[in-house]
């Protein structure tokens, strides 16, 4: 996909807090000029063979981002010492680890030691949202991959049931602001969740942002005494398409999440979703702008290429 030099001279411009080591889109362009396109043909022959991975890699992304930074501390393994992200409560339902270690292993025989996972992970999260449907833009790429991972950590990971202050709140602590929360929640327009993330706020209160027949299918789907492990819900109605309809969803009482729903609830979000809801252009290019400043997140300058993604060198 194109996008104009205009639009992409402004992402590059984006300066991002928390972040110590300068990015570039033309890092790997002289040490590794074919590393994207590895990536790439991965993920999509991946998302081929099994169409969950475009919202798993998505989530991965989010989720290693949210911790210590885009540094791939959550790809590693556990060892007997110590319990990584990735075996982390919230973490436990993240999959799809073998797509990004895959194009790793290619990578590293073209180029050895030189793109970090760190980077091959901020990249298949553009690709996935690509060829989705949904926007492309230029990967600001440099990072270095963390040596430490610590399963404990995930605690600060958002909530599907957190209120709007909270998730403000922990969209601040990454420099990320209000309007960034809100659109990268959007996220969610690819994606399942199990009941487990939602059912108590469907049996147990009587929320009253939530439609009420939604509030009964999703009582159907997810009973109290639910014996199926594989039952959920998507989170919009065009789940493999990156679209707007999430957002849609919400400002009809239709958030899966809470966390979601909540957005709909207070006046510092509201707007920014009835916006969205309105306007899919719009959401596309503040989700690739919010995706560049997701990924300068705690970015380091001190840690190592890793040659494979799930052990520290």
């Amino acid at each position: 996909m194109a996008i104009s030099p205009f639009t992409a001279f402004i992402f590059l411009l984006t300066i991002v807090p928390f972040s110590e080591a300068a990015l570039s889109a033309h890092y790997y362009h002289q040490t590794c000029p074919q590393a994207e396109n590895i990536i790439y043909q991965t993920v999509r022959n991946a998302s081929i063979y099994d169409p969950k991975v475009p919202a798993r890699i998505l989530r991965m992304f989010f989720h290693d981002c949210f911790i210590r930074g885009c540094d791939a501390s959550l790809l590693l393994d556990s060892t007997p010492e110590n319990k990584a992200e990735k075996d982390g409560p919230p973490n436990i339902s993240v999959r799809s680890f073998y797509v990004i270690e895959e194009a790793k292993t290619k990578i590293e025989k073209a180029c050895p030691h030189t793109v970090s996972c760190a980077d091959v992970l901020a990249i298949a999260a553009r690709d996935v949202v690509a060829m989705s449907q949904g926007p492309w833009w230029p990967v600001l790429k440099g990072r270095k991959d963390g040596r430490v991972s610590k399963a404990n950590e995930t605690i600060n990971l958002p909530s599907p049931f957190s209120n709007a202050t909270t998730l403000i709140q922990s969209f601040a602590k990454r420099g990320l602001n209000v309007k960034d929360l809100v659109t990268l929640s959007g996220g969610h327009t690819l994606g399942f969740s199990h009941c487990s993330s939602f059912s108590a706020r469907v049996h147990n209160s009587s929320d009253p942002n939530i439609n009420s027949e939604f509030a009964l299918n999703l009582k159907k789907k997810c009973p109290i005494q639910n014996k199926d492990r594989n039952a959920g819900e998507f989170l919009d109605s065009t789940s493999s398409k990156f679209d707007n309809d999430y957002y849609k969803r919400i400002t009809m009482g239709e958030g899966v999440f809470g966390s979601d729903q909540a957005l709909y609830g207070d006046d510092r979000t509201k707007s920014i979703v009835d916006s969205f809801a309105k306007d899919e252009k719009l959401f596309f290019r503040e989700f690739a702008a919010s995706m560049v400043k997701l990924g300068n997140v705690g970015v380091i300058e001190d840690g190592e290429i890793r040659v494979k993604c799930s052990v520290v060198n």
